[in-house]
């Protein structure tokens, strides 16, 4: 009288199914990788070179936005020339952006 009741899958079954459910989830990945990951790494490697390529003399930005002219360099630490004959010492990590030579005559 009651006959068999077998559950189906919400698609229908079969073996190619599996991949097309997983489909929009390596979609998703695919779009932060070119939206968020890679951008930030090529940031991140551009802004290593700019550090890397700092020599005394340069005129520089720190986080902080302090402005100065570099006068002593280090492996890790940086030294800044900030106003008349005041020098402070910045880690290198600290530096954001070079200034075109001159910059601080305009200031």
């Amino acid at each position: 009288m009651i006959s068999t009741a077998y559950a189906q899958s919400l698609f229908g079954g079969g073996a190619g199914n599996e991949f097309l459910s997983l489909l929009p989830m390596v979609g998703i990945f695919v779009v932060f990788y070119f939206l968020l990951i890679r951008p930030q790494q090529k940031r991140a490697k551009e802004q290593k070179a700019m550090i890397e390529a700092v020599q005394k003399g340069d005129e520089v930005v720190t986080a902080g936005g302090m402005v100065g002219k570099v006068v002593k360099l280090d492996d890790n630490y940086i030294t800044l020339q900030v106003g008349g004959s005041i020098e402070i010492a910045f880690q290198r990590n600290a530096i954001t952006s070079l200034l075109p030579k001159g910059s601080l005559k305009q200031i």
